[in-house]
């Protein structure tokens, strides 16, 4: 990241020091600070990312993540340096959160999502069925390694799309695993844009609760926090089962066109995944019903 410190350091007017921070698998992201102590968070694009179709063209995310910090919701963006696709952005003092957190901050998480969901929309679409099937298609077309007996549920992933209502779409995170949350005291922050898009809210808490691994219990509380009524948590019970579902393939697509971490089980990550969707898959039916009722 030489170059981009560089443009750090010629931008804020003295030199700057740079502490990479290991979390993501896609884009390169480190802590840059000055020798009287003022920090930031540098986050350089990759453009190898979006062309692998692993997160939104570099343009999307960077004014997604713009209308983000609008919200309060998002870090606020202090510079972008688009010669080199990287994003100077505050630097949130405290608990990046793990799954097993997040059960403890449902209350929280819901009110950051429903700020988030409430300001401005973002610049482009998002559906995971959508996702699902580009996924497939890169598989296909690259001969990459899926689960076996993943094509076998696709007939059930169909069942659930044709069940999900058409419905107001906000602008959505939609990649929350529990690391994008950031807990300052009783508020919660969320980062990393690389996936956002106006999506169906219902998702948004259905990919939380799938990457927490949260049970139908802890998913019904985190639905009811968001909508304060019980309508909605066979919605979002499917989109749980459709994260993991997709998400599965997104490590299958990252692993076979980047492959960036030699240290990172791509093919255990996947097949965890897929393990949990197949987990849940299990009276679906029931849950299909009672969207269509709703």
């Amino acid at each position: 990241m030489p170059d981009v410190i560089e443009l750090v350091s010629d931008w804020a007017g003295r030199p700057v020091r740079q502490t990479p921070i290991k979390g993501g698998l896609s884009h390169l992201i480190a802590r840059v600070e000055t020798g009287d102590g003022e920090r930031w968070l540098l986050r350089v694009l990759d453009p190898a990312v979006c062309s692998a179709g692993l997160g939104i063209p570099m343009e999307q995310e960077i004014e997604n993540t713009i209308r983000a910090a609008d919200t309060g919701v998002g870090p606020k963006v202090i510079h972008h340096f688009p010669e080199v696709h990287a994003l100077l952005i505050e630097y949130l003092d405290g608990v990046t959160l793990n799954a097993a957190q997040v059960p403890r901050h449902l209350d929280a998480i819901a009110t950051a999502c429903r700020t988030l969901h409430a300001g401005p929309r973002f610049v482009n679409d998002f559906s995971i069925f959508d996702k699902l099937r580009d996924f497939r298609r890169l598989c296909r077309t690259n001969g990459l390694a899926i689960p076996p007996g993943y094509d076998d549920i696709l007939p059930t992933v169909a069942d659930i799309e044709r069940a999900m209502p058409a419905v107001p779409t906000v602008p959505c995170h939609n990649d929350l695993l529990a690391e994008n949350f950031i807990a300052q005291g009783d508020e919660i922050r969320i980062v990393d844009y690389q996936l956002s898009g106006n999506n169906d809210p219902a998702f948004e808490l259905g990919d939380i609760a799938a990457e927490a691994d949260l049970d139908p219990d802890q998913t019904a509380r985190l639905a009811r926090a968001y909508f304060a009524t019980g309508e909605h948590d066979s919605r979002v019970r499917l989109f749980h089962i459709m994260s993991n579902v997709t998400w599965t393939l997104w490590f299958s697509v990252h692993h076979g066109l980047l492959d960036r971490q030699a240290d990172f089980d791509y093919a255990a990550e996947a097949a965890g995944k897929f393990a949990r969707a197949v987990r849940d898959l299990d009276g679906v039916g029931r849950l299909i019903d009672d969207v269509r009722r709703h």
